[in-house]
């Protein structure tokens, strides 16, 4: 995936250093977006010295050294920690990664840290993803059924069918592979981007789900699901593994075998 750079009409100045302490032997600079739209100044980026023996091994640790010890107007999301929650998500090192699972050690020089790209951001590191969420909503993902409720038992499934759904339920709705999608960066307000595609395909593929005609009818539309053109970036950032290309690839092949 290509390094995440500003338009040239938002070029972002340089803005205050922090310095490490005259005692720390291990250094490592991190330069940081910084922007609050309710001020009355332009995006900046501060740089940040850390000593690497102060803080943990990861870029969130060394984010919240920061806002602990050094700035605490620094604002960002985080919950987890573990990779789970997906809130830590941002650019780090020009790629959509989770700051709480990315090693400091994987990046050589200074470590640079933005916001998601091409979200509207309400301070700093943190995107307001209200947009991402309505379209995750707009697939209704949860289990649609027709038939009766089984009086006895769940709606069991096979082995075979319930192997359909690896790489699409681990979903943590970070947004990494949304944002780098040039084609969601074009046309977001009509194309659902990579993750509520994803799992959209998710409830497709569930063997108890019994709507498939319906959801398939809700994407066959010209910018929902067509605007992607395989570029593959949304792979590539993906910090869970997961292959929203393919699922998409899917969902297209779904849709020319119902015409056949």
């Amino acid at each position: 995936m290509a390094a995440f750079t500003l338009p040239a009409h938002s070029v972002v100045k340089p803005g205050k250093l922090w310095k490490a302490s005259a005692a720390a032997t291990r250094v490592k600079k991190f330069i940081i977006y910084r922007y609050d739209p309710e001020g009355n100044q332009n995006p900046r980026t501060d740089t940040y010295e850390v000593d690497l023996d102060a803080c943990g091994a990861m870029v969130l640790d060394a984010l919240l050294y920061i806002k602990n010890t050094m700035d605490s107007t620094l604002t960002l999301r985080r919950s987890c920690r573990e990779g789970i929650c997906g809130s830590c998500a941002m650019n780090i090192a020009g790629r959509n990664t989770l700051a709480c699972t990315k090693a400091i050690a994987d990046i050589a020089g200074e470590v640079t840290i933005y916001p998601l790209p091409h979200q509207p951001v309400i301070k700093d590191l943190v995107c307001d993803l209200t947009h991402f969420y309505a379209q995750y909503a707009s697939i209704e993902p949860w289990m649609k059924t027709d038939s009766a409720t089984p009086p006895d038992k769940e709606r069991l499934q096979s082995k075979a069918e319930r192997d359909q759904l690896d790489g699409l339920y681990e979903c943590i709705l970070c947004a990494c592979c949304s944002t780098s999608c040039p084609s969601y960066w074009w046309n977001s307000e009509r194309y659902l981007g990579p993750a509520a595609l994803l799992n959209a395909y998710r409830w497709i593929s569930d063997s108890r789900d019994e709507a498939t005609g319906e959801r398939l009818d809700a994407l066959e539309d010209p910018f929902k699901l067509y605007r992607c053109h395989t570029i593959m970036n949304c792979t590539d950032a993906c910090p869970k593994d997961l292959n929203p290309a393919r699922a998409i690839a899917g969902i297209k092949q779904l849709m020319i075998k119902r015409k056949m």
